[in-house]
């Protein structure tokens, strides 16, 4: 399947031009969860100096999937404006402003106004970085976006891991502003290439130029796109069981599966590593098995759910790493907007327009099960809504069996030359 026009081509060595490309999608990758686990660990320290009520931690908690949605919305007409790697650079100093403006806050507004801005960096650069793989590795969107998920995954790793004993060491304020340096270094990179080659970094051949240029306004047809819907569902459909399950496992599996809190928190910290073998091979094998890897990923899901409705103390371990396949549908629908957009303009307009749904029906997860939970004071309602959800991969399934790009969607037909 063709990858479409951009640098390089086939059998072009990985480094040649390309190395400081390289390192700056692996750094971005390596910030954008830092803004999701830096706090929560430390509700307990920050409470003392920032009297956190219900409300404040509500929002917070709800805040990713929210700003990570707006960031889909605003990233493309942003990048059209100023260009791929200056809006890279903006959104890693926002970020950085972000971790830095929570560090010194000293009321629950200025903390949420922190929260915000490192999440809606974070989020722009989720939505940057697979058109940063499709404009400099065109011939390997599968083996860099398997990298950079990977990294993403273990980048969500280390607030939870070191929040604390950081904590401990030096107060809550360093704990949650030492990513900062993080933002800072990853900077680096794309500013170099920008002072190297200026705004427009790539220099494209004729034949590409005229590609790019035909799909420039590609963002604004998205919404008549079958392809761009299909890959937004899935997206959406692994970000609604993401979130719910990171909000409401450890209750369900006590309430449910007869674990104590720290069994429960044990199994979620299962279902949490999971990502990391499934963000490397799931990029890998998603050229040729992606429908495959689909029908996996469903079939996990309702298994797993069939599981805790049915005998929930049997195994529940088992029933959550099935449910853990089902979020596989992460690193290919990332894949999926590399192999499905023949340009890196294409590619910024798929990216936003999949993440902008996909993270905005991210959100019903937690609040759905929960609104299900408080009102039936059990968890059947909850756990059928998840369930259900999964039907989402069907149409997906259907229009993404043919080989379309998005392109093929929403330009239109090119006139032919008499005679």
């Amino acid at each position: 399947m063709s990858t479409g026009g951009g640098p390089g081509g086939a059998g072009r060595p990985l480094l040649r031009g390309r190395l400081l490309a390289l390192g700056g999608i692996v750094l971005v990758a390596l910030t954008l969860r830092l803004a999701v686990g830096a706090v929560s660990p430390l509700f307990d320290r920050i409470d003392p100096d920032i009297p956190l009520g219900a409300t404040m931690l509500a929002l917070i908690g709800t805040a990713p999937p929210v700003l990570f949605g707006l960031a889909g919305l605003l990233t493309p007409p942003a990048t059209r404006r100023f260009g791929l790697e200056t809006t890279l650079v903006a959104s890693l100093l926002i970020g950085g402003v972000g971790h830095v403006v929570r560090a010194v806050a000293h009321d629950p507004v200025v903390l949420l106004i922190g929260t915000a801005l490192a999440l809606l960096g974070a989020g722009v650069g989720n939505v940057l970085l697979p058109p940063a793989v499709k404009r400099y590795f065109p011939d390997r969107v599968g083996g860099m976006t398997s990298l950079y998920a990977t990294v993403i995954a273990l980048g969500a790793t280390l607030p939870p891991a070191t929040a604390v004993p950081l904590a401990d060491a030096a107060g809550w304020r360093v704990s949650v502003g030492v990513w900062v340096v993080l933002c800072v270094v990853a900077v680096i990179p794309w500013v170099a290439q920008l002072i190297a080659h200026g705004r427009h970094v790539e220099r494209l051949d004729t034949g590409a130029q005229a590609v790019e240029a035909q799909h420039a306004g590609i963002g604004g047809r998205l919404l008549r796109s079958p392809v761009a819907w299909s890959i937004g569902l899935l997206f959406g459909l692994s970000s609604i069981h993401f979130y719910a399950i990171f909000a409401w496992l450890p209750s369900l599996l006590v309430d449910l599966s007869g674990l104590d809190a720290a069994q429960a928190g044990l199994v979620l910290g299962l279902f949490a590593l999971y990502g990391i073998p499934a963000s490397f091979l799931v990029p890998l094998l998603a050229r040729r098995w992606a429908l495959v890897m689909t029908g996996v990923a469903v079939a996990g899901l309702v298994v797993g759910y069939l599981g805790m409705l049915v005998i929930p103390s049997v195994v529940p371990v088992l029933w959550v790493l099935l449910i853990a396949a089902g979020t596989g549908l992460f690193p290919l629908a990332l894949t999926l907007i590399g192999l499905r957009s023949r340009t890196h303009v294409g590619a910024i307009a798929l990216s936003g327009f999949v993440q902008g749904i996909g993270y905005s029906l991210g959100m019903l997860g937690p609040l759905v099960a929960g609104i299900l939970l408080s009102v039936t004071g059990g968890w059947t309602l909850a756990l059928w809504f998840l369930l259900a959800t999964a039907l989402l991969a069907v149409p997906a399934f259907v229009v993404l069996r043919a080989p379309r790009f998005v392109e093929d969607d929403v330009a239109p037909k090119p006139v032919q030359p008499a005679g």
